[in-house]
């Protein structure tokens, strides 16, 4: 028996690989700030998460109807898409720091609480090896 296996913690590595791609393609943005013609990428990995939900024995029930509902679409792996509607600066470039940097915040906290959570799942382990101690 694989302790690892698992769907929880499948569904945890596929977030975690989602998070740490954007997080290097929102630093990938931040240093193109200045560089001319450069478009700003962004990563799409939440469609992923949603698979990897749908393929494990996770349930969800929605309790309110202005909760999000758990069930997507057709499924793709993380990707990068460019955006090329938009321009900022004088030279070409569609880096908006502020918003970079808002998002360079919003994914470190979503990667810190995945990264919680696999802690709490490691905990979990640790008590039942211990015997419950």
């Amino acid at each position: 028996m694989n302790l690892f296996s698992s769907s929880a913690f499948h569904t945890l590595e596929k977030a975690i690989d989602g998070s740490a791609l954007r997080q290097k393609t929102i630093a990938n943005n931040i240093a193109n700030v200045d560089t001319p013609n450069y478009k700003a990428k962004n990563v799409e990995f939440k469609h992923t998460l949603n698979r990897e939900l749908e393929n494990s024995s996770f349930n969800a029930n929605r309790t309110d109807h202005r909760h999000v509902e758990f069930s997507t679409g057709k499924q793709r792996q993380a990707f990068v898409t460019t955006n090329n509607k938009t321009m900022y600066n004088h030279n070409l470039n569609n880096v908006d720091i502020d918003h970079e940097m808002a998002e360079l915040a919003k994914n470190q906290i979503y990667y810190n609480a995945l990264i919680d959570r696999l802690n709490g799942r490691f905990k979990s382990l640790e008590t039942v090896i211990k015997g419950g101690r």
